[in-house]
């Protein structure tokens, strides 16, 4: 028997990312009804399903074992009380059902013995009683026939111990919680712009309502809830998790750059790592008491301890997903005394830095369009957090990548775009070569408008000022509209 899951769900158990399946649904391949998929469906488009889930009982076994067990409990699985808690619900669901069965059972045998008395009252000549009685009877035997169970079925219902989904009103997100990460966590993992300060229990800024569901105290907390907050069933996000399979939250989500505040933190130098001659990988990390709150594409502006003046704005090159580790590429400049510092190998990791920020409107506003992503040299920084949070999103169809290089080591990062394309059929990447930027973004453009421009895109354009003038100017000649155009100048 088909039963009906939510595309989040279907992804799961398809095993495909979530942008493919709703692109399914917009072709028409598969059908969705107010945001669910039917088992069925799930199973005549992905045939190989059933394999896999033959394989399910084997895979479970592999869990059991004690040298692979004790990593995916430690790294994949809830902890025990959450698991116990999950399954307690299950159990309960299951119980009711059984006793739903039991009483239509009863139900049906009740009428079935009404009918045959009133054919025995009637003398057991009326046709249209015995008409009913063989219906009865025959609806009866399908119903308590043994069936083969629906491999999705048993896959769902594993999906449900082992991960929770949650959906935030009043926007409709949906993320998954898995392993042993928080509420707030796991939504941040997902791409979402989640309200927050401290990450640890301390400011209160991630409170959450929970309006469906249960959850399970996951870690410590000093930030003290009213008894009123309590019985509105208000919880703080970065303390607890999923304890029942679905859950609902209500709380608000930052809408865009307006609703970040800007902050002041004091970071450390995680480490230094060469990514070419002239570039360099800066990994700093934040305290756990104060975590940067950012969007994908921003920038900070980053200072030496010992001068005011000996600072420089930097865009974040890596993903909000990870608030405390924060990566920067810096190239050989001898105008900046941070490059200078970090190419004279004067900064050790433990040095402190202070950040402000983050600043720009350089980020994500449409993911459900297939998103294009346009950079020159290192401005490739706030591209690759845009990419990076679009894939947690997963919602977009498609993504491809056109990076310019201008420089001798401009392409630092190409072995990731390598690795992106051969793991992610849903993204595609161009690399170009040319010493003028303007020239550069011209052949650029070109490759764009044969590969890409009948396609209603969402483009980011990210580097010197030259190259994109040039890139913009050939998009909007295409006719592609500004408002699907994203751009941000670096020098």
């Amino acid at each position: 028997m088909s039963q009906w899951v939510s595309i989040w769900r279907a992804a799961q158990l398809a095993g495909v990312p979530r942008a493919v399946l709703q692109q399914r649904v917009r072709s028409g391949d598969l059908e969705e009804t107010d945001g669910m998929v039917s088992t069925a469906a799930l199973l005549a488009l992905y045939p190989q399903l059933q394999l896999e889930a033959a394989g399910l009982a084997e895979r479970v076994a592999r869990i059991r074992d004690e040298s692979f067990g004790r990593r995916v409990r430690e790294r994949l699985l809830p902890s025990q009380e959450v698991l116990a808690q999950r399954l307690f619900q299950q159990s309960q669901e299951l119980a009711d059902v059984q006793r739903h069965l039991q009483r239509y059972h009863a139900l049906v045998v009740a009428l079935r013995d009404a009918i045959r008395q009133k054919q025995l009252e009637v003398g057991g000549d009326d046709p249209r009683l015995a008409f009913l009685e063989r219906e009865l009877a025959a609806g009866l035997a399908r119903a308590l026939a043994t069936e083969p169970a629906d491999p999705l079925h048993v896959m769902d219902d594993f999906l449900k111990v082992v991960s929770a989904q949650v959906t935030l009103r009043p926007s409709g997100h949906q993320f998954t919680v898995e392993g042993r990460d928080s509420l707030l966590q796991a939504g941040l993992r997902a791409g979402l712009n989640l309200n927050y300060g401290c990450g640890n229990g301390t400011c209160g800024m991630c409170k959450v309502r929970v309006t469906a569901g249960e959850v399970a105290r996951c870690a410590p907390s000093d930030y003290p809830l009213s008894e009123a907050e309590k019985a509105q069933g208000y919880v703080l996000a970065c303390a607890h998790t999923a304890a029942s399979s679905e859950l609902t939250l209500e709380t608000l989500e930052a809408a865009g750059p307006r609703d970040i505040p800007e902050q002041q933190i004091q970071v450390s130098v995680r480490a230094v790592r060469a990514l070419a001659p002239d570039t360099l990988l800066l990994h700093l990390q934040t305290p756990r008491s104060h975590r940067l709150r950012f969007l994908a594409g921003q920038s900070v502006t980053l200072a030496l301890a010992e001068g005011a003046g000996a600072q420089a704005r930097y865009p974040v090159a890596s993903c909000p997903c990870d608030d405390r580790n924060l990566h920067f590429f810096v190239r050989r400049d001898a105008e900046d005394p941070l490059s200078v510092r970090l190419f004279a190998n004067a900064m050790r990791p433990g040095d402190a830095l202070a950040l402000w920020g983050p600043y720009g409107e350089f980020t994500l506003a449409d993911a459900a369009r297939p998103l294009v992503f346009v950079a020159c040299d290192d401005a490739f920084a706030p591209v690759k957090s845009l990419i990076e949070h679009a894939l947690s999103l997963d919602a977009a169809p498609s993504l491809t990548l056109f990076w310019l290089a201008t420089r001798g080591d401009g392409h630092f990062l190409a072995n990731q775009c390598r690795a992106w394309s051969e793991a992610l059929d849903a993204f595609e990447y161009s690399l170009f070569t040319d010493t003028d930027a303007r020239a550069g973004a011209t052949q650029l453009a070109l490759a764009m408008r044969a590969d890409l421009f009948q396609l209603d895109c969402a483009f980011y354009v990210a580097g010197p000022g030259a190259f994109v003038s040039t890139v913009v100017l050939r998009l909007a000649e295409a006719g592609v509209p500004a408002a699907q155009i994203h751009q941000e100048i670096f020098p």
